[in-house]
């Protein structure tokens, strides 16, 4: 018996309209940035202004003894002020097509077009703050700078700095930075402090979140809390995903006890932010990026017995400044071929730096404004 066959252009196939986008997670960044003065990540608006540096003034509190009934005259104190600036420059991108290709799409592929150009900026814009943070300061503009490289990150980005870098800014920083669970492991060359982390003893954990919040209030010049309320003082602290899961598991049985034992809101049901302490700690996963980069550890945090090790970011206020020329606009392409290519593209422009200040009595040194930088040990297991 002979069964008649489907030659194989005349099998159906169905052409699905409705087009499936990969995942881009939201910046999680998004609540805490703005234009407040109390904002993590502070916005500067100068889109009507021009130029390539955007100068943001530092005032550091009054520190003097003053006088009481002697003379003041010959006796005042000097305000402390520096200009932090910001460099800005372009990120631009698009999707070009034309009519022959949009005549052959099944679905309208090209329509989509805008959105995934949305998603590309909110990436773009995450990953340079986390690039922020983790830079180095330094008070010359960003190398690439309006170039077709282009470097909208300022500072001295982590994976490119020297030994010497990290170094200057371990010293310069020893009140902002904290390897692992205690202040003794620090030393002002960075390697060295980076050798003091166990993989089990320097876990991020609950010790850990009140060690950087202590550092934060007790750093000179002071770092200026998130929010106050009542006469508490509270910070937000940005942790990768490894790091996080740690610190989740050392709060389980804190949460369990201490918080109310409902599914939509106790942590160790719902995904979302953990608190401790007086610390919000949010987890950005794209931080483990600086860590673990296509499977590859980074040689620069990867101590010599070979533990990985993991930077958070423990923040007050003006943490980060992020300076905008321009912001986001659509564009389209004109040169069209007599309207058969079509194009859609974003253009903006700015800056993003982890602000930082010269301190007076330090000569040259740099300090980050707003941070503690922490570093732990976390298994990609």
């Amino acid at each position: 018996m002979a069964v008649t066959s489907v030659q194989a252009n005349n099998k159906l196939v169905q052409y699905v309209k409705d087009v499936n986008r990969e995942y881009v997670r939201e910046n999680a960044f998004s609540p805490y940035m703005g234009e407040a003065s109390n904002s993590i990540i502070r916005l500067r608006m100068e889109t009507k202004k021009g130029g390539e540096q955007i100068n943001i003034p530092l005032l550091a509190r009054l520190v003097g003894a003053g006088v009481s009934t002697g003379t003041l005259a010959g006796a005042e104190e000097a305000l402390d002020d520096y200009g932090y600036r910001v460099w800005v420059d372009y990120a631009r991108n698009a999707v070009r097509t034309n009519k022959y290709q949009t005549q052959i799409d099944s679905a309208d592929v090209f329509g989509e077009a805008k959105p995934s150009l949305s998603d590309w900026g909110k990436e773009l814009q995450r990953n340079e703050i986390i690039a922020a943070l983790m830079a180095l300061p330094v008070e010359a503009a960003p190398a690439g700078l309006a170039s077709a490289a282009g470097q909208r990150v300022n500072g001295i980005l982590f994976q490119s700095s020297t030994v010497g870098n990290r170094n200057t800014f371990n010293a310069d920083n020893a009140d902002r930075v904290v390897f692992g669970a205690t202040t003794g492991n620090y030393s002002a060359t960075f390697l060295t402090a980076l050798d003091t982390i166990d993989a089990t003893a320097d876990k991020f954990n609950a010790a850990a979140v009140s060690l950087l919040k202590f550092q934060a209030k007790h750093a000179n010049p002071r770092i200026r809390p998130y929010m106050l309320e009542n006469g508490r003082e509270y910070f937000v602290c940005f942790a990768g995903g490894l790091p996080f899961r740690d610190l989740k598991t050392d709060l389980k049985q804190v949460n369990a006890d201490a918080r109310e034992r409902n599914v939509d809101t106790n942590p160790i049901f719902q995904d979302g932010d953990l608190m401790y302490d007086g610390v919000i700690i949010r987890e950005i996963p794209e931080i483990d990026d600086l860590v673990r980069v296509g499977g590859v550890w980074n040689t620069i945090l990867t101590n010599t017995g070979a533990v990985l090790v993991h930077p958070v970011f423990l923040c007050g206020q003006n943490a980060v400044s992020m300076a905008w020329g321009q912001m986001a606009k659509p564009t389209f392409l004109k040169e069209d071929d007599y309207q058969f290519n079509v194009g859609a593209g974003v253009e903006m422009c700015y800056g993003v730096g982890k602000t930082f200040k010269k301190h007076p009595k330090a000569g040259t040194a740099l300090k980050q404004w707003g941070v503690v930088t922490g570093f732990y040990a976390a298994s990609a297991t």
